[in-house]
């Protein structure tokens, strides 16, 4: 709702302190173009903004895997939306009050999406998860050697280690997804959530192993 913009902006500026935040024009726009794709957690009396997930719909056939930000959210405006032909459920933000974390509020905002994806009947889930401790790693690892050492549980990513344990699978490493972040140092991995609902074997065929774990792929008989 308009009355949270103002929490939003905060929240943003908070966690991504060198980083413009979400302003009124963007948050207008997604309600005007998916309103049931915009969540917003709060907290307390006065109903202090702790928590928001940002969302479209888009033909994942009108995209390159590597794309960018920028290019998967239409600078962010979301005039990409296509709920006619889209069968993916584009994540382009989750946040959540670093001083409440820990909470359950970032389940439930999954949990939501997850709902959102089966009731309106799409395929999956698919997002671009900032590599938040790669800066960190990059001295030792290349960044598809990070995500493999995070999947297997070697490393720890703020990030990406949650949306795993949500069930999401990573698909791919992308670089520069954005620009200007210097704990991903622009890095990304494409990830994926398919809706029970809906996946059959032919959305299976040739999804990425690369990135699976390997017990749980020696368990599927996947080479890895």
């Amino acid at each position: 709702m308009p009355r949270d913009f103002a929490g939003i902006a905060d929240l943003c500026q908070r966690i991504y302190p060198d980083t413009p935040p979400w302003n009124a024009e963007q948050l207008s726009s997604h309600l005007r173009l998916f309103p049931d794709g915009q969540f917003v957690a709060v907290h307390g009396a006065d109903q202090k903004v702790v928590g928001m997930s940002a969302s479209l719909i888009i033909d994942w056939e009108d995209y390159n895997l590597l794309e960018n930000w920028e290019q998967f959210t239409a600078e962010g405006m979301f005039t990409n939306h296509d709920p006619q032909r889209g069968r993916t459920l584009y994540g382009a933000e989750v946040i959540v009050d670093p001083t409440l974390q820990h909470h359950g509020i970032g389940d439930k905002i999954y949990a939501a999406r997850r709902a959102l994806t089966e009731s309106h009947r799409l395929l999956r889930i698919r997002a671009g998860s900032r590599l938040r401790g790669y800066s960190n790693a990059a001295s030792r690892q290349k960044p598809e050697e990070y995500v493999v050492a995070v999947v297997e549980g070697l490393e720890h990513d703020p990030t990406l280690s949650f949306q795993l344990k949500e069930g999401f699978h990573v698909l791919a490493v992308v670089p520069h997804y954005l620009s200007d972040d210097p704990e991903s140092l622009g890095y990304a991995a494409v990830i994926e959530w398919l809706n029970p609902k809906l996946i059959r074997a032919e959305h299976l065929a040739n999804r990425p192993t690369r990135f699976i774990r390997r017990a749980e792929a020696r368990a599927k008989g996947i080479s890895v």
